[in-house]
């Protein structure tokens, strides 16, 4: 299955005083491109929340830490859908410098209603996301 790819650069605003990033920006690339992942997809989430009510709401995230990225670095996010649920969307990301796995993380959403309740995925969307899978 071939991944979605989001390419960033390290700024110094991402680092702290040793210049590395800061550990909390990795998830800021990972939403980056977990939000790109899902336009690529053709899913316009505002439109999607406007007409049918539900958004994603992060769930879980297991995460590893790797290796340090630095001030400067090109960074690729890499994004693949790992399973679907009834209400449930699980990805794997992981950040990359040249290829070199600097951070991992398993990332479980789930789809919600704007109350906060849980909801199905529209099998519209559910068709669109399974696309990576087949």
């Amino acid at each position: 299955m071939t991944a979605h790819q989001f390419r960033t650069r390290v700024y110094y605003e991402d680092t702290d005083l040793a210049g590395i990033v800061y550990y909390a920006n990795y998830l800021k690339f990972i939403e980056r491109a977990r939000t790109e992942w899902v336009t690529s997809l053709g899913v316009d989430q505002m439109a999607l929340r406007d007409a049918q009510g539900i958004v994603f709401a992060v769930r879980r995230v297991e995460a590893d830490f790797l290796r340090p990225a630095r001030f400067g670095d090109d960074l690729v996010v890499e994004t693949r859908l790992q399973g679907l649920g009834g209400a449930r969307i699980v990805l794997e990301q992981l950040v990359l410098r040249g290829g070199e796995r600097l951070f991992a993380a398993i990332v479980t959403l789930v789809c919600l209603t704007e109350a906060g309740h849980a909801a199905r995925l529209p099998p519209e969307l559910r068709a669109r996301l399974a696309g990576p899978l087949h």
